[in-house]
Parts: C-alpha cells; structure tokens; sequence
C-alpha cells in the first residue's frame, strides 16, 4: 500500500493568464477536448490539461532519474520527455537519460499519440518505474522525441502516467497499475484518488488500498459500462429537483485528467442559461455565491456538486468550470467528471471488480 502525494500547482491557464498570453494561446491553438475519447484511438490533447493543477513524482531508471507527472485515468501511457528531444517543450522539462540507467533496455518499436494540434512521437523502451516506493521492473514506456510546440513549453509537468485500461493503450504498451497487479505488488487491485480543495497540500493518489479516514460516509459502488477509460452510465443531471440535462441517460468518465466537468455543448448551453451565466461561462462573483447544486444521478443515487465546487474564481473573476463538447457514443452522448467532480468525492478505481467507488467527502 503506498501513497503518492499530489503538489496543487498553478495551471497552464493561470500562467499564461499572469503572462498576457491567455488570449494568443486560445485563438492559435483550438482544440477538441472530445478528441481524447474517441474509441479506438490514443488522444491525448494537451490543452486538456490547462487547468490541470495536481501532479506527482515518479522516478525512471537506476539510479533514479526524477519526472513529475499527471496521474492520469483518462488514458493508458507513461511517457516522459528524453535526451533525444530537442523540441523546446523538451528543453525545459527533465528529459530521460537511457545511458544513465543501467536497468534500460531498449526497443526498435515507435510511440505516436494524436494530440489536438500536433503529436507526440517516441521509442518505447523497458526501465524500472518507482512509484512512491514501489519498484515495478521491466515497465514499457514511451521516451518522447518529438513534442507539440508551445503550450506544453508552459506546463508544470514533465510526462503523463495514464491509468486507464490496457484496451486504448497505444502501441499496445501495457500500463503500469496493471504491471503493479500482475507482480502483486499491490494488496488489492485498486488504486484511489483525494483531490485537495483549496490547501496546496493533501491531495493523494493511493494503490492498492482504500483509506478509511475518506470514507467515513460510505461508498456508492457504480459498475462500469465499458473496460475502456472508467466510463459508467449517468441516469440524468439536475438542479433544484428539475432535470437540466442528460434526460434520457447518457456516459461518463471519471477522469483525473481533466480538470473541468466537460458535457455536450446543447447541455452546456441549458445550464450557462438555466445558471445565469454567460455563452462562454462568465457569471459575476455575486451571483456565483446564490447558485444551486448541481446533481448528478448515477446508478439510483444523487452525487451533488455544490456551487463553492464548479465556480472558478480568479484574479477577481468568476466563471462555470463546465466546457462544452461533443463526443458521441453509441450508448449516447458522453459527460466527463473531471476535477470540478472528483474534489467533491474520494474516488476508488476498482479494477478487481470493474467499478468505481464514490465516497462524498465532508
């Protein structure tokens, strides 16, 4: 049982805000935040982690070489930047040294995941992987050669350790979570997050155990529909008692790596208007502070997102932390949970039995 602890840093969004280049930044590089969930394809859009605030510390090689990275459940990858990376999001970012590490083997096989305005490519490789203590040897992952220009330049993390199934891992690379299961190396096949709110500190991903101090108020269980992403079925979504949206039922993703509650854009476009806010989600700060729960109905049970909870307050602006998308399924249209959701719940991502556990935190 071991406890990666999370830094809450500021995000992509916040830094180039700070620098006045938020704007810029917008208009050059539109995105898809759907792209990540298309079936059968390894998208992984980078801009998806702009307001991304929570990373952790792993360590590649022996001995150990340092990166910090997104714990993401949203895909199946490890990857981080290497020496053979001359792109200038390599340069400012720690780069993986092979001759370094007398544990390396190499491999001719090459890693290519799609990102929104560019891609990712690389060399798959095997190293041992040290995760809060837990040495998982001989893990394949991707040594990245090139990289998408700038806006990864900006960001706090160096790679991404994707925690989702070996099913859309891309090149057929199998996970880590699942490496740590296959060697027992965790008590039980299980990992959980706690996504601090408001302190820097405190924020946890925990494999193979399930911490009872964070679920003091018991645990909802909420099978997954589809050993993809931790995708589960959304009965519908409401406010003060009336349906708002997602009527008929529809899929979700709980997903780490996605800071905002992502939804189809005609449900974000009933709730920007059924709360009052703008087209684009600005709502003055007043008014944010007289806005209802937002209620999620999941498998018979209500999981409410309090207002404090989806209200992005920044540099004396307030703004919805919903974005609009559209990625449809063949269950139907698709909502992502990601942060704005999980900082309300602590999550466990059961693999032994294929469900998600929710926990609703004091």
């Amino acid at each position: 049982v071991r406890r990666v602890f999370l830094t809450k840093m500021k995000s992509l969004r916040e830094r180039l805000r700070e620098q006045g280049l938020l704007e810029t930044f917008l208009e050059q590089h539109p995105y898809n935040l759907a792209a990540k969930y298309f079936p059968g394809i390894a998208v992984e859009p980078l801009q998806n982690y702009m307001d991304d605030e929570y990373f952790g510390t792993i360590s590649i090689g022996t001995p150990a070489q340092e990166f910090t990275v997104v714990f993401d459940t949203g895909s199946s990858n490890l990857w981080v930047p290497s020496v053979f990376c001359s792109s200038p999001a390599c340069r400012n970012h720690n780069r993986f040294n092979p001759a370094d590490s007398s544990t390396f083997l190499s491999t001719n096989d090459t890693l290519f995941i799609a990102y929104g305005t560019g891609s990712m490519t690389g060399v798959l490789g095997y190293d041992t992987v040290n995760i809060a203590g837990i040495d998982v040897r001989n893990q394949i992952f991707g040594l990245a050669e090139t990289e998408p220009g700038d806006f990864f330049y900006y960001t706090p993390f160096d790679g991404i350790l994707g925690l989702a199934f070996p099913s859309i891992a891309s090149s057929g690379a199998t996970p880590v979570f699942d490496n740590m299961m296959m060697e027992r190396l965790v008590d039980q096949d299980l990992f959980s997050v706690y996504l601090s709110r408001d302190s820097q500190a405190g924020s946890f991903v925990l494999f193979g155990a399930i911490d009872p101090y964070y679920t003091t108020k018991g645990i909802s269980w909420i099978p997954l529909s589809a050993k993809t992403y931790w995708q589960i079925t959304m009965d519908s979504v409401s406010i003060s008692g009336a349906p708002a949206a997602c009527s008929s039922g529809c899929q979700a993703i709980v997903d780490t790596g996605t800071s905002l509650l992502a939804m189809p854009v005609r449900a974000f476009r009933i709730l920007m208007s059924a709360l009052g806010a703008s087209s684009n989600g600005e709502i003055t700060c007043e008014a944010a502070r007289k806005l209802p729960d937002l209620v999620f109905h999941i498998h018979g049970q209500a999981f409410p997102v309090p207002a404090r909870a989806y209200v992005i307050r920044s540099g004396g602006f307030c703004s919805l932390g919903f974005q609009g998308m559209d990625a449809p399924t063949e269950e139907g249209e698709l909502w992502i949970l990601g942060d704005v959701f999980i900082r309300e719940y602590y999550v466990i991502f059961d693999r032994a039995n294929n469900k998600v556990g929710l926990s609703r935190l004091p």
